[in-house]
Protein backbone atom coordinates (compact mmCIF):
# COMPACT_ATOMS: atom_id res chain seq x y z
CA UNK A 1 0.00 0.00 0.00
CA UNK A 2 1.25 3.28 -0.79
CA UNK A 3 2.17 5.20 1.83
CA UNK A 4 0.38 8.97 2.40
CA UNK A 5 0.94 11.16 5.55
CA UNK A 6 -1.43 10.93 7.95
CA UNK A 7 -3.88 13.88 9.18
CA UNK A 8 -7.51 13.53 10.96
CA UNK A 9 -9.68 16.66 11.38
CA UNK A 10 -10.03 17.90 15.07
CA UNK A 11 -13.38 16.84 16.52
CA UNK A 12 -13.73 14.19 13.89
CA UNK A 13 -13.13 10.15 14.73
CA UNK A 14 -11.72 8.60 12.20
CA UNK A 15 -14.03 6.23 10.21
CA UNK A 16 -12.95 2.47 10.86
CA UNK A 17 -14.15 1.84 6.96
CA UNK A 18 -12.75 4.60 5.40
CA UNK A 19 -9.35 4.78 4.17
CA UNK A 20 -6.86 5.21 6.88
CA UNK A 21 -4.33 7.02 4.55
CA UNK A 22 -5.61 10.29 3.94
CA UNK A 23 -3.78 13.32 3.11
CA UNK A 24 -6.33 16.00 5.26
CA UNK A 25 -3.52 18.75 6.52
CA UNK A 26 -5.35 20.07 9.53
CA UNK A 27 -5.32 19.22 13.33
CA UNK A 28 -5.72 15.38 14.33
CA UNK A 29 -8.24 14.44 17.07
CA UNK A 30 -5.95 12.52 18.77
CA UNK A 31 -1.91 11.86 19.34
CA UNK A 32 -0.35 8.47 19.99
CA UNK A 33 1.97 9.20 23.43
CA UNK A 34 4.71 6.47 22.16
CA UNK A 35 6.51 6.69 25.85
CA UNK A 36 9.76 5.56 25.92
CA UNK A 37 10.50 4.27 22.37
CA UNK A 38 13.00 1.26 22.35
CA UNK A 39 11.79 0.55 25.62
CA UNK A 40 8.57 -0.49 25.46
CA UNK A 41 9.55 -3.72 26.98
CA UNK A 42 10.65 -2.44 30.32
CA UNK A 43 8.03 0.14 30.46
CA UNK A 44 6.81 -1.94 33.99
CA UNK A 45 10.07 -1.78 35.13
CA UNK A 46 10.23 1.61 34.53
CA UNK A 47 7.01 2.70 36.17
CA UNK A 48 8.36 1.19 39.84
CA UNK A 49 10.52 3.72 40.20
CA UNK A 50 8.80 6.49 39.06
CA UNK A 51 5.43 5.29 40.59
CA UNK A 52 7.33 5.53 43.92
CA UNK A 53 8.80 9.05 43.33
CA UNK A 54 5.46 10.25 42.56
CA UNK A 55 3.83 8.66 45.47
CA UNK A 56 6.80 10.16 47.73
CA UNK A 57 5.94 13.81 46.11
CA UNK A 58 2.24 13.86 46.89
CA UNK A 59 2.86 12.76 50.74
CA UNK A 60 5.96 15.07 50.93
CA UNK A 61 4.66 18.23 49.36
CA UNK A 62 0.84 17.34 51.01
CA UNK A 63 2.69 17.12 54.26
CA UNK A 64 4.17 20.46 54.14
CA UNK A 65 1.05 21.81 53.54
CA UNK A 66 -0.57 20.44 56.52
CA UNK A 67 2.63 21.13 58.89
CA UNK A 68 2.33 24.74 57.34
CA UNK A 69 -1.14 24.99 58.02
CA UNK A 70 -1.62 23.13 61.59
CA UNK A 71 2.00 25.14 62.86
CA UNK A 72 1.08 28.97 63.60
CA UNK A 73 4.89 29.52 64.19
CA UNK A 74 5.31 28.76 60.12
CA UNK A 75 3.01 31.30 59.16
CA UNK A 76 5.49 33.67 57.64
CA UNK A 77 6.73 34.69 54.44
CA UNK A 78 8.87 31.85 54.11
CA UNK A 79 6.70 28.96 54.71
CA UNK A 80 3.95 30.78 52.42
CA UNK A 81 6.78 30.40 49.80
CA UNK A 82 7.44 27.08 50.41
CA UNK A 83 3.49 26.36 50.27
CA UNK A 84 3.42 27.72 46.72
CA UNK A 85 6.86 25.55 46.24
CA UNK A 86 4.53 22.74 47.21
CA UNK A 87 1.37 22.97 45.05
CA UNK A 88 3.62 23.76 42.31
CA UNK A 89 5.07 20.74 42.70
CA UNK A 90 2.02 19.03 43.12
CA UNK A 91 0.45 20.30 40.07
CA UNK A 92 3.61 19.75 37.68
CA UNK A 93 4.06 16.18 38.83
CA UNK A 94 0.43 15.23 38.41
CA UNK A 95 -0.63 16.67 34.82
CA UNK A 96 2.46 14.28 33.69
CA UNK A 97 2.51 11.26 35.45
CA UNK A 98 -0.67 9.71 35.87
CA UNK A 99 -1.25 9.91 31.97
CA UNK A 100 2.53 8.38 32.11
CA UNK A 101 2.38 5.72 34.37
CA UNK A 102 -1.21 4.39 32.29
CA UNK A 103 1.17 4.21 29.31
CA UNK A 104 3.45 2.16 31.09
CA UNK A 105 0.62 -0.27 33.34
CA UNK A 106 -2.21 -0.02 30.77
CA UNK A 107 -0.87 1.14 27.16
CA UNK A 108 -3.13 3.83 27.15
CA UNK A 109 -1.62 5.90 24.25
CA UNK A 110 -4.12 7.87 23.13
CA UNK A 111 -4.53 11.58 24.41
CA UNK A 112 -6.73 13.83 22.42
CA UNK A 113 -5.61 17.59 20.61
CA UNK A 114 -7.32 19.54 22.93
CA UNK A 115 -5.79 17.82 25.86
CA UNK A 116 -2.57 17.56 24.50
CA UNK A 117 -2.72 21.12 24.64
CA UNK A 118 -4.00 21.47 27.70
CA UNK A 119 -1.15 19.34 28.90
CA UNK A 120 1.23 20.96 27.34
CA UNK A 121 0.07 24.85 28.69
CA UNK A 122 -0.30 23.45 32.49
CA UNK A 123 2.76 21.79 32.68
CA UNK A 124 5.12 24.70 30.80
CA UNK A 125 3.35 27.15 32.63
CA UNK A 126 3.97 26.09 36.17
CA UNK A 127 7.15 25.09 34.90
CA UNK A 128 7.87 29.06 34.56
CA UNK A 129 5.99 29.54 37.92
CA UNK A 130 8.17 27.10 39.52
CA UNK A 131 11.20 29.31 38.77
CA UNK A 132 9.52 32.51 39.57
CA UNK A 133 9.01 31.06 43.33
CA UNK A 134 12.53 30.02 43.54
CA UNK A 135 13.52 33.58 42.89
CA UNK A 136 10.92 35.05 45.22
CA UNK A 137 13.22 32.42 47.84
CA UNK A 138 15.84 33.82 47.22
CA UNK A 139 14.54 37.26 47.40
CA UNK A 140 12.83 36.16 51.00
CA UNK A 141 15.88 35.17 51.85
CA UNK A 142 18.58 38.25 51.25
CA UNK A 143 15.76 39.90 53.30
CA UNK A 144 15.82 37.77 56.18
CA UNK A 145 19.63 37.44 56.24
CA UNK A 146 20.81 41.47 55.02
CA UNK A 147 18.13 43.12 56.52
CA UNK A 148 16.62 41.06 59.61
CA UNK A 149 14.83 43.94 61.45
CA UNK A 150 12.89 44.97 58.27
CA UNK A 151 12.10 41.47 57.42
CA UNK A 152 8.61 41.47 57.89
CA UNK A 153 7.76 45.24 57.27
CA UNK A 154 8.90 44.46 53.83
CA UNK A 155 7.70 40.89 52.99
CA UNK A 156 3.91 41.22 54.20
CA UNK A 157 1.51 39.20 53.63
CA UNK A 158 -0.25 41.11 51.38
CA UNK A 159 3.53 41.70 49.22
CA UNK A 160 3.49 38.03 49.31
CA UNK A 161 0.54 37.42 48.08
CA UNK A 162 1.28 39.80 44.56
CA UNK A 163 4.72 38.03 44.39
CA UNK A 164 3.07 35.15 43.99
CA UNK A 165 0.03 36.26 41.90
CA UNK A 166 2.67 38.18 39.27
CA UNK A 167 4.87 35.21 39.47
CA UNK A 168 1.60 32.73 38.10
CA UNK A 169 0.35 35.44 35.46
CA UNK A 170 4.02 35.96 34.36
CA UNK A 171 4.07 31.50 33.60
CA UNK A 172 0.17 32.03 31.93
CA UNK A 173 1.19 34.69 29.73
CA UNK A 174 4.55 33.64 28.60
CA UNK A 175 3.03 30.22 27.99
CA UNK A 176 -0.23 31.25 26.15
CA UNK A 177 1.28 31.52 22.74
CA UNK A 178 2.45 27.89 22.88
CA UNK A 179 -0.87 25.96 22.82
CA UNK A 180 -2.60 29.08 20.74
CA UNK A 181 0.37 29.08 18.05
CA UNK A 182 0.28 24.50 18.37
CA UNK A 183 -3.00 24.78 17.42
CA UNK A 184 -2.40 26.61 13.68
CA UNK A 185 -0.41 24.37 12.89
CA UNK A 186 -1.03 21.53 10.20
CA UNK A 187 -0.37 18.01 10.81
CA UNK A 188 0.26 15.49 8.20
CA UNK A 189 2.97 13.88 8.90
CA UNK A 190 1.96 11.94 11.87
CA UNK A 191 0.21 11.97 15.07
CA UNK A 192 2.74 9.65 16.74
CA UNK A 193 4.46 11.88 19.97
CA UNK A 194 8.08 9.61 20.62
CA UNK A 195 7.44 11.22 24.50
CA UNK A 196 5.80 10.43 27.63
CA UNK A 197 3.62 13.28 27.17
CA UNK A 198 2.78 16.62 25.40
CA UNK A 199 6.38 18.51 25.70
CA UNK A 200 5.85 21.65 23.81
CA UNK A 201 8.62 20.74 20.81
CA UNK A 202 7.88 17.49 20.42
CA UNK A 203 4.45 18.79 19.71
CA UNK A 204 5.66 21.23 17.43
CA UNK A 205 7.91 19.18 15.49
CA UNK A 206 5.35 17.16 13.95
CA UNK A 207 3.67 20.10 11.87
CA UNK A 208 4.36 20.06 8.19
CA UNK A 209 5.00 23.58 7.87
CA UNK A 210 7.35 26.50 8.73
CA UNK A 211 7.13 26.41 12.75
CA UNK A 212 10.14 28.20 13.38
CA UNK A 213 7.94 30.93 14.88
CA UNK A 214 6.77 28.38 17.65
CA UNK A 215 10.57 27.08 18.04
CA UNK A 216 12.09 30.32 18.07
CA UNK A 217 9.44 31.59 20.68
CA UNK A 218 10.24 28.60 22.82
CA UNK A 219 13.91 28.94 22.85
CA UNK A 220 13.26 33.32 23.87
CA UNK A 221 11.35 31.24 26.72
CA UNK A 222 13.62 29.29 28.09
CA UNK A 223 16.47 32.16 27.81
CA UNK A 224 14.50 34.32 29.04
CA UNK A 225 13.11 32.94 32.43
CA UNK A 226 16.01 30.83 33.15
CA UNK A 227 18.45 33.95 31.94
CA UNK A 228 16.25 36.71 34.41
CA UNK A 229 15.46 34.49 37.19
CA UNK A 230 19.38 32.89 37.42
CA UNK A 231 20.53 36.38 37.34
CA UNK A 232 17.77 37.49 40.32
CA UNK A 233 19.12 34.42 41.75
CA UNK A 234 22.53 35.19 41.68
CA UNK A 235 22.94 38.58 42.69
CA UNK A 236 20.44 37.55 45.23
CA UNK A 237 23.32 35.34 47.14
CA UNK A 238 25.74 37.66 46.10
CA UNK A 239 24.44 40.10 48.55
CA UNK A 240 23.90 37.21 51.18
CA UNK A 241 27.43 35.76 50.84
CA UNK A 242 28.76 39.49 51.28
CA UNK A 243 26.48 39.76 54.39
CA UNK A 244 27.92 36.17 55.62
CA UNK A 245 31.21 37.33 55.28
CA UNK A 246 31.12 40.23 57.08
CA UNK A 247 30.08 38.12 60.22
CA UNK A 248 32.90 38.45 63.17
CA UNK A 249 33.13 34.20 64.02
CA UNK A 250 33.11 31.41 61.79
CA UNK A 251 30.22 29.77 64.19
CA UNK A 252 27.81 32.90 63.05
CA UNK A 253 29.21 32.70 59.20
CA UNK A 254 28.02 28.74 58.94
CA UNK A 255 24.90 29.05 61.01
CA UNK A 256 23.61 32.01 58.82
CA UNK A 257 24.40 30.17 55.74
CA UNK A 258 22.66 27.39 56.87
CA UNK A 259 19.26 29.29 56.80
CA UNK A 260 19.87 29.08 53.12
CA UNK A 261 20.88 25.37 52.31
CA UNK A 262 17.87 24.46 51.88
CA UNK A 263 16.76 27.34 48.93
CA UNK A 264 20.58 26.42 47.43
CA UNK A 265 19.99 22.43 47.02
CA UNK A 266 16.21 23.10 45.61
CA UNK A 267 17.50 25.31 43.10
CA UNK A 268 19.88 22.41 41.78
CA UNK A 269 17.33 19.75 42.15
CA UNK A 270 15.31 22.31 39.59
CA UNK A 271 17.79 24.16 37.47
CA UNK A 272 20.12 20.82 36.81
CA UNK A 273 17.61 18.76 34.63
CA UNK A 274 15.98 21.38 33.26
CA UNK A 275 18.71 23.09 31.91
CA UNK A 276 20.46 19.43 30.24
CA UNK A 277 16.99 18.47 29.41
CA UNK A 278 16.51 21.51 27.43
CA UNK A 279 20.10 21.68 26.16
CA UNK A 280 19.77 17.99 24.78
CA UNK A 281 16.20 18.51 23.03
CA UNK A 282 17.84 21.25 20.50
CA UNK A 283 21.14 20.64 20.40
CA UNK A 284 21.84 16.58 21.12
CA UNK A 285 20.67 15.32 17.87
CA UNK A 286 23.37 12.21 18.34
CA UNK A 287 21.79 11.42 21.78
CA UNK A 288 19.91 8.29 22.29
CA UNK A 289 16.01 9.36 22.19
CA UNK A 290 15.44 6.63 24.95
CA UNK A 291 17.98 8.79 27.10
CA UNK A 292 16.52 12.13 26.65
CA UNK A 293 13.15 10.91 27.30
CA UNK A 294 14.20 9.89 30.48
CA UNK A 295 16.20 12.75 31.45
CA UNK A 296 13.09 14.77 31.05
CA UNK A 297 10.72 12.78 33.20
CA UNK A 298 13.64 13.44 35.37
CA UNK A 299 13.27 16.99 35.51
CA UNK A 300 9.24 16.35 36.03
CA UNK A 301 9.20 14.09 38.97
CA UNK A 302 12.73 14.36 40.90
CA UNK A 303 12.36 18.14 42.44
CA UNK A 304 8.40 18.06 43.73
CA UNK A 305 10.48 14.53 45.11
CA UNK A 306 13.34 16.04 46.79
CA UNK A 307 12.03 19.48 47.57
CA UNK A 308 9.54 18.56 50.67
CA UNK A 309 12.35 15.92 51.48
CA UNK A 310 15.13 18.87 51.27
CA UNK A 311 12.86 21.05 53.39
CA UNK A 312 11.83 18.13 56.12
CA UNK A 313 15.45 17.49 56.73
CA UNK A 314 17.12 21.01 57.09
CA UNK A 315 14.19 22.78 58.80
CA UNK A 316 13.94 22.48 62.36
CA UNK A 317 10.36 23.93 62.76
CA UNK A 318 9.22 21.22 59.65
CA UNK A 319 11.23 18.46 61.28
CA UNK A 320 10.20 18.72 64.48
CA UNK A 321 6.49 19.08 63.44
CA UNK A 322 7.16 15.28 61.61
CA UNK A 323 8.69 14.01 64.14
CA UNK A 324 5.66 15.26 66.87
CA UNK A 325 3.00 13.82 64.00
CA UNK A 326 4.59 10.22 63.92
CA UNK A 327 6.09 10.35 67.56
CA UNK A 328 3.35 8.49 69.82
CA UNK A 329 2.07 11.08 72.66
CA UNK A 330 3.21 9.56 75.92
CA UNK A 331 0.76 10.01 78.63
CA UNK A 332 2.92 11.51 82.14
CA UNK A 333 1.34 9.90 84.90
CA UNK A 334 2.18 12.15 88.01
CA UNK A 335 2.51 10.80 91.35
CA UNK A 336 -0.46 11.64 93.88
CA UNK A 337 -2.74 12.15 91.06
CA UNK A 338 -6.16 10.12 90.26
CA UNK A 339 -4.11 7.97 87.43
CA UNK A 340 -1.38 7.44 89.45
CA UNK A 341 -3.78 5.62 92.45
CA UNK A 342 -5.71 4.08 90.14
CA UNK A 343 -2.56 2.02 89.11
CA UNK A 344 -0.99 1.25 92.40
CA UNK A 345 -4.18 -0.11 93.25
CA UNK A 346 -4.32 -2.17 89.79
CA UNK A 347 -0.44 -3.23 90.50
Amino acid sequence: MQDTPFCLRVGHLPNPMSDSNTTDSTNPSIFILQGIPGLEAAHIWISIPFGAMYTIALLGNFNILFIVKMELSLHGPTYYFLCMLAVTDLVLSTTILPKMLSIFWFNSKEISFSACLTQLYIFHCFSVTESGILVAMAFDRYVAICHPLRHSMILTNPIVARIGLAVVLRGGVLILPYPLLASQWPYCRTNIISHTHCEHMAVVKLACTDNQISSYYGLFVVLCVLGLDVFFITMSYTHILRAIFSLPTKDARLKTFETCGSHLFAILAFYIPMVFSSLMHRFGNNVALHFHILIANVHIVVPPMLHPIIYGVRTKQIRARLLRLFTPKRTHVFPGSLAFRLSSVEN
